[in-house]
């Protein structure tokens, strides 16, 4: 049971380390010569960021892929202090129902963030408010890593659900 308990908290951890990185690493979207996410466009050749703000078309896509991704970080942060809290509290054979809840509601947010950006993705990069072409770029390591964060978030979840505090 203690390696389970151990294998639960690795896995949680790592699924708040990779919405920390998704959130705040500058590759949501990435070209030649630029890199975006969903705060700044920066240039690779000259080293300039140029915030993303409301001049921007698509400025309220940006908007919601920002606040879902900033409520599945903190959700899956707390999360893990109540599963702590829980495991000090509950009795034996109850189960890990709040921090199951809370786990899928990050699980939730992280994938609306995604799926706005995924669906939006065109119209965000076209926008006449960038100084450089960014229409011809490719999705990044922080996109990947916001699904896969996804995936972790939902296993997770899950298995605080199914999960029974045992001897």
């Amino acid at each position: 049971m203690l390696i389970l308990l151990a294998f639960i908290i690795v896995f949680h951890i790592t699924s708040a380390a990779l919405l920390f990185i998704s959130t705040i690493d500058n590759a949501w979207w990435v070209g030649d010569n630029f890199s975006a996410d969903v705060w700044r466009i920066c240039t690779t050749n000259t080293s300039t960021c140029m915030a993303i703000t409301d001049e921007f078309n698509e400025y309220q896509s940006i908007q919601a892929v920002q606040a879902t991704m900033i409520l599945s970080t903190i959700f899956c942060c707390v999360a893990f202090l109540v599963f702590i809290l829980q495991l000090f509290r509950l009795k034996q054979g109850e189960r890990f129902v709040l921090t199951s809840i809370i786990q899928l509601l990050s699980c939730l947010c992280v994938m609306i963030a995604a799926s706005i950006y995924t669906d939006r993705h065109e119209e965000l990069h076209q926008s006449h408010g960038y100084r450089m072409e960014v229409s011809k770029g490719q999705y990044g390591y922080s996109f990947v890593l916001a699904w896969i964060a996804f995936a972790f978030t939902l296993i997770s979840g899950v298995m605080y659900l199914v999960l029974r505090k045992r001897k």
